[in-house]
Protein backbone atom coordinates (compact mmCIF):
# COMPACT_ATOMS: atom_id res chain seq x y z
CA UNK A 1 0.00 0.00 0.00
CA UNK A 2 1.01 3.32 -0.57
CA UNK A 3 2.88 6.02 2.00
CA UNK A 4 0.43 8.69 3.56
CA UNK A 5 -3.39 8.33 2.57
CA UNK A 6 -5.69 11.56 3.58
CA UNK A 7 -8.39 10.68 5.96
CA UNK A 8 -10.99 11.98 3.28
CA UNK A 9 -9.96 9.22 0.82
CA UNK A 10 -10.26 6.59 3.46
CA UNK A 11 -13.51 7.55 4.44
CA UNK A 12 -14.57 6.97 0.56
CA UNK A 13 -12.97 4.02 0.71
CA UNK A 14 -16.26 1.85 1.72
CA UNK A 15 -18.50 3.50 -0.53
CA UNK A 16 -16.11 2.66 -3.72
CA UNK A 17 -16.70 -0.67 -2.53
CA UNK A 18 -20.60 -0.51 -1.52
CA UNK A 19 -20.87 0.65 -5.21
CA UNK A 20 -18.70 -1.85 -6.96
CA UNK A 21 -20.66 -4.71 -5.37
CA UNK A 22 -23.25 -3.89 -6.31
CA UNK A 23 -22.55 -2.85 -10.12
CA UNK A 24 -20.85 -6.65 -9.63
CA UNK A 25 -24.44 -7.85 -8.54
CA UNK A 26 -26.05 -6.11 -11.81
CA UNK A 27 -23.76 -7.50 -13.82
CA UNK A 28 -21.27 -4.86 -14.93
CA UNK A 29 -17.81 -5.96 -15.82
CA UNK A 30 -15.79 -2.83 -16.27
CA UNK A 31 -16.44 0.87 -15.62
CA UNK A 32 -14.73 4.13 -16.61
CA UNK A 33 -13.49 7.05 -13.56
CA UNK A 34 -16.36 9.26 -15.85
CA UNK A 35 -19.19 6.29 -14.66
CA UNK A 36 -18.22 5.36 -11.61
CA UNK A 37 -17.62 9.53 -10.30
CA UNK A 38 -21.25 10.00 -12.08
CA UNK A 39 -22.52 7.13 -9.80
CA UNK A 40 -20.90 8.15 -6.76
CA UNK A 41 -21.56 12.26 -7.47
CA UNK A 42 -17.77 12.40 -7.80
CA UNK A 43 -15.67 13.79 -10.57
CA UNK A 44 -13.85 11.25 -12.80
CA UNK A 45 -10.44 13.27 -11.88
CA UNK A 46 -10.89 12.49 -8.15
CA UNK A 47 -11.86 8.63 -8.71
CA UNK A 48 -8.73 8.32 -10.27
CA UNK A 49 -6.66 10.23 -7.60
CA UNK A 50 -8.21 8.18 -5.03
CA UNK A 51 -7.26 4.67 -6.63
CA UNK A 52 -3.84 5.65 -7.83
CA UNK A 53 -2.83 6.27 -4.30
CA UNK A 54 -3.36 2.12 -3.94
CA UNK A 55 -1.61 1.99 -7.21
CA UNK A 56 -2.70 1.60 -11.16
CA UNK A 57 -5.66 -0.64 -11.44
CA UNK A 58 -7.53 0.79 -14.39
CA UNK A 59 -6.20 0.62 -18.10
CA UNK A 60 -6.27 3.62 -20.75
CA UNK A 61 -9.25 3.53 -22.63
CA UNK A 62 -10.92 0.36 -21.02
CA UNK A 63 -11.36 1.66 -17.26
CA UNK A 64 -11.36 -0.58 -14.53
CA UNK A 65 -12.60 -4.33 -14.05
CA UNK A 66 -14.91 -3.71 -11.68
CA UNK A 67 -14.40 -7.28 -9.91
CA UNK A 68 -10.85 -6.79 -9.83
CA UNK A 69 -11.12 -3.09 -8.48
CA UNK A 70 -13.49 -4.31 -6.03
CA UNK A 71 -11.51 -6.84 -4.89
CA UNK A 72 -8.23 -4.63 -4.44
CA UNK A 73 -10.42 -2.15 -2.11
CA UNK A 74 -11.67 -5.43 -0.10
CA UNK A 75 -8.15 -6.13 0.17
CA UNK A 76 -7.14 -2.66 1.11
CA UNK A 77 -9.79 -2.51 3.54
CA UNK A 78 -8.89 -5.50 5.23
CA UNK A 79 -11.98 -6.94 4.33
CA UNK A 80 -10.90 -10.01 2.70
CA UNK A 81 -10.31 -11.82 5.79
CA UNK A 82 -12.71 -12.71 9.21
CA UNK A 83 -12.51 -9.78 11.97
CA UNK A 84 -13.58 -11.17 15.09
CA UNK A 85 -15.90 -8.79 17.38
CA UNK A 86 -16.73 -8.93 21.07
CA UNK A 87 -19.50 -6.27 22.18
CA UNK A 88 -20.18 -4.42 25.50
CA UNK A 89 -23.70 -3.41 26.25
CA UNK A 90 -26.01 -5.75 25.27
CA UNK A 91 -28.98 -2.80 25.31
CA UNK A 92 -30.49 -1.42 21.97
CA UNK A 93 -27.34 -0.15 20.11
CA UNK A 94 -25.25 -3.59 21.20
CA UNK A 95 -28.10 -5.92 19.72
CA UNK A 96 -29.02 -3.97 16.78
CA UNK A 97 -24.96 -4.69 16.06
CA UNK A 98 -25.45 -8.27 16.83
CA UNK A 99 -28.41 -8.81 14.70
CA UNK A 100 -27.19 -6.83 11.81
CA UNK A 101 -27.03 -9.29 8.84
CA UNK A 102 -24.37 -6.72 6.81
CA UNK A 103 -21.44 -7.37 9.28
CA UNK A 104 -21.08 -11.65 8.91
CA UNK A 105 -21.39 -10.75 5.41
CA UNK A 106 -18.07 -8.77 5.74
CA UNK A 107 -16.65 -10.72 7.38
CA UNK A 108 -17.29 -8.68 10.77
CA UNK A 109 -18.49 -11.77 13.40
CA UNK A 110 -19.40 -11.50 16.76
CA UNK A 111 -18.12 -14.11 18.81
CA UNK A 112 -18.93 -12.62 22.32
CA UNK A 113 -21.30 -9.94 24.13
CA UNK A 114 -21.12 -8.82 27.88
CA UNK A 115 -23.30 -6.82 29.82
CA UNK A 116 -23.73 -6.26 33.78
CA UNK A 117 -27.16 -6.52 34.10
CA UNK A 118 -28.03 -10.10 35.37
CA UNK A 119 -31.76 -9.83 33.52
CA UNK A 120 -29.39 -9.73 30.31
CA UNK A 121 -26.69 -12.50 30.97
CA UNK A 122 -27.67 -15.51 29.64
CA UNK A 123 -30.12 -14.43 26.76
CA UNK A 124 -29.34 -15.29 23.53
CA UNK A 125 -28.56 -12.41 20.79
CA UNK A 126 -28.17 -13.26 17.32
CA UNK A 127 -27.14 -16.61 18.26
CA UNK A 128 -24.97 -15.37 20.75
CA UNK A 129 -25.29 -15.78 24.55
CA UNK A 130 -24.19 -12.70 26.89
CA UNK A 131 -21.46 -13.42 29.46
CA UNK A 132 -21.20 -11.31 32.49
CA UNK A 133 -18.81 -8.67 32.10
CA UNK A 134 -16.69 -9.68 34.84
CA UNK A 135 -15.75 -12.81 32.58
CA UNK A 136 -14.22 -10.50 30.37
CA UNK A 137 -10.44 -10.37 31.03
CA UNK A 138 -11.14 -14.04 31.24
CA UNK A 139 -12.88 -15.21 28.09
CA UNK A 140 -10.18 -12.26 25.96
CA UNK A 141 -7.55 -14.05 27.66
CA UNK A 142 -8.50 -17.65 25.51
CA UNK A 143 -10.42 -16.01 22.82
CA UNK A 144 -8.27 -12.91 21.02
CA UNK A 145 -11.02 -10.28 19.86
CA UNK A 146 -10.03 -8.00 16.73
CA UNK A 147 -12.44 -5.21 16.94
CA UNK A 148 -14.24 -4.14 20.72
CA UNK A 149 -17.88 -2.53 20.05
CA UNK A 150 -18.20 -0.61 22.92
CA UNK A 151 -21.89 0.09 23.62
CA UNK A 152 -21.98 1.19 27.45
CA UNK A 153 -23.18 3.53 29.54
CA UNK A 154 -21.20 7.04 29.51
CA UNK A 155 -20.00 6.62 33.07
CA UNK A 156 -18.39 3.32 32.34
CA UNK A 157 -17.46 4.02 28.68
CA UNK A 158 -13.31 4.81 29.88
CA UNK A 159 -13.32 1.66 32.13
CA UNK A 160 -14.17 -0.71 29.94
CA UNK A 161 -11.79 0.77 26.88
CA UNK A 162 -8.91 0.81 29.41
CA UNK A 163 -9.91 -3.21 30.34
CA UNK A 164 -10.20 -3.81 26.70
CA UNK A 165 -6.61 -2.32 26.15
CA UNK A 166 -5.15 -4.11 29.33
CA UNK A 167 -6.48 -7.46 27.41
CA UNK A 168 -4.69 -6.82 24.20
CA UNK A 169 -7.22 -5.29 22.50
CA UNK A 170 -6.40 -2.54 19.93
CA UNK A 171 -9.42 -1.75 18.10
CA UNK A 172 -12.86 0.14 19.03
CA UNK A 173 -16.18 0.67 17.60
CA UNK A 174 -17.18 3.10 19.95
CA UNK A 175 -21.00 4.32 20.11
CA UNK A 176 -20.86 5.98 23.35
CA UNK A 177 -20.65 9.57 23.30
CA UNK A 178 -17.34 10.32 24.99
CA UNK A 179 -14.15 10.88 24.08
CA UNK A 180 -11.76 8.47 25.06
CA UNK A 181 -8.31 8.73 26.40
CA UNK A 182 -6.32 5.73 25.36
CA UNK A 183 -2.30 5.37 24.53
CA UNK A 184 -1.61 5.93 20.88
CA UNK A 185 -1.22 2.17 19.40
CA UNK A 186 -5.53 2.07 19.73
CA UNK A 187 -7.27 2.65 16.92
CA UNK A 188 -10.96 4.17 17.64
CA UNK A 189 -13.64 4.81 15.98
CA UNK A 190 -16.79 6.72 17.02
CA UNK A 191 -19.97 6.70 16.13
CA UNK A 192 -21.90 9.75 18.00
CA UNK A 193 -25.35 9.30 17.32
CA UNK A 194 -26.68 12.81 18.33
CA UNK A 195 -23.84 14.34 16.70
CA UNK A 196 -24.92 13.44 14.10
CA UNK A 197 -28.70 14.36 14.55
CA UNK A 198 -27.51 17.58 15.62
CA UNK A 199 -25.20 18.08 11.91
CA UNK A 200 -28.66 17.69 10.30
CA UNK A 201 -30.63 19.91 11.93
CA UNK A 202 -28.01 22.77 11.56
CA UNK A 203 -28.01 21.13 7.89
CA UNK A 204 -31.62 21.73 7.13
CA UNK A 205 -31.38 24.70 9.20
CA UNK A 206 -29.25 26.69 6.60
CA UNK A 207 -31.29 25.26 4.10
CA UNK A 208 -34.71 26.85 5.30
CA UNK A 209 -33.01 29.82 6.74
Amino acid sequence: MAGYVSEAVIRRLPGYYRHLRELEAEGVKQISSQGLGERMKLTASQIRQDINCFGGFGRQGYGYSVSELRSHIGKILGIDRVHHMAILGAGNIGRAVALSDSFPANGFLTKAIFDSDHQKVGTIIGGVPVQDVATLATYLKANPIDIAVLAVPIQWAQQAAEDLYKNGVRAIWNFVPADLKLPADTTVVNVHLEEGLEILSFKMKQKND
